[in-house]
């Protein structure tokens, strides 16, 4: 099933996990994606996973925190792929600090990475397909943590839930473009991001327990979701933030 086939598609913080493995997802399936990257990253095992897959990938560097370098790696995947059509906002940071340990440039840190640079490579990327005239689709990499607190995540929770709030306002503007706007909101994945909780014992017990699959989820499972509210499958579904948490959240505050 090749349900991107044609399309160009830009993955933002596409070096590992989650968008590792939306970029290679995507690929497969026909598209021809950027994968982002900070600038000390190397996206070469992207890319040679993409390449394994059967696909077409290339890099392009932006820090999420600066809106001028988000702003022109937008124009440059245009330019390289002829088109933009597809947007998975994924690049994010999850720093563990305790609540009054956080200070004001951690939380401004957290926010211009994770709600700026959203906002930014989301709009700037509508504004693309609006110039191309096609429509197109974008997907947000939300979490639970935009419903449920959790001890040290604090500051992270709050940029989750704006994620979450600004997937279905966008989507009110974009849909008279043809863009179709929406989130993903997964809860415990295998990620190098998750590696503090499941370095936890206690913690690892506390979720699987709960979790209503017992298990977390691997990346590509995520993926897949990313993948169906990009594709046509999904050609009436806007402004809807989908959870992806195995059933978590349904124990989580039992």
């Amino acid at each position: 099933m090749r349900r991107f086939e044609g399309k160009v598609a830009l993955v933002t913080g596409a070096t590992t996990g989650i968008g590792q493995a939306a970029a290679v997802r995507l690929a497969a399936e026909g598209a021809v994606v950027a994968v982002n990257q900070l600038p000390d990253q190397d996206p070469a095992e992207t890319l040679r996973r993409i390449g394994e897959a059967g696909g077409q990938g290339f890099p392009v560097v932006a820090d999420m925190r600066d809106p001028g370098q988000v702003a022109a790696m937008v124009r440059a995947v245009a330019a390289r792929g002829g088109r933009l059509d597809c947007v998975v906002s994924n690049a994010a940071i999850n720093p563990f600090m305790k609540w009054d340990e956080t200070t004001v440039e951690d939380f401004n840190n957290l926010f211009e990475t994770n709600v700026r640079g959203t906002w930014v490579v989301c709009t700037e990327g509508a504004k693309q397909m609006i110039r191309e005239g096609h429509g197109g689709a974008i997907c947000c990499v939300s979490s639970i943590s935009a419903h449920v607190g959790a001890p040290g995540q604090t500051a992270y929770c709050g940029t989750k839930g704006a994620i979450s709030m600004l997937t279905k306002a966008l989507g009110c503007d974009l849909g008279a473009h043809g863009i179709r706007m929406n989130a993903v909101e997964p809860g415990w994945v295998k990620t190098n991001m998750a590696a503090p909780l499941m370095d936890d014992p206690a913690a690892m017990k506390y979720y699987t327990e709960r979790i209503a699959l017992h298990r977390g989820a691997e990346p590509g499972e995520v993926a897949a979701t990313i993948a169906y509210l990009l594709s046509d499958d999904a050609s009436y579904v806007t402004s809807a933030t989908l959870l992806v948490d195995g059933g978590f959240i349904v124990n989580a505050e039992l």
